[in-house]
């Protein structure tokens, strides 16, 4: 998808983004919030190497990484259906204020 992080900030911006049941119960289990969502999918970058082709849905699934203002990093999954921006999962790549690396085990879907 070309301007991908266009098209996100403005299904943010619209507040046309929905959070899957997955994504949802991956937030509370790893206490991430929404508001960290919506900013690590504001100031993030686009991970195109582990984007994916989800077949049964027939859509693309987008890798978003970026850190939270406290220094978490979060890798963000989302698809795009017909009307919104849809939260498929949030991944806990680095605890606060970690190193570079992915270090958590949290990173299971």
């Amino acid at each position: 998808m070309s301007n991908l992080l266009e098209t996100i900030r403005k299904s943010l911006d619209e507040g046309r983004f929905l959070d899957t049941r997955h994504a949802f119960q991956r937030q509370t289990e790893r206490n991430i919030t929404r508001p960290e969502i919506q900013y690590v999918l504001r100031t993030g970058f686009h991970e195109k190497n582990k984007d994916q082709y989800d077949e049964p849905f027939k859509a693309w699934n987008y890798a978003i990484r970026g850190k939270t203002v406290d220094k978490r990093g979060l890798r963000i999954i989302v698809s795009f259906d017909v009307n919104n921006m849809l939260i498929i999962t949030a991944i806990v790549l680095e605890p606060k204020g970690d190193g570079d690396g992915e270090k958590s085990s949290k990173s299971v879907h």
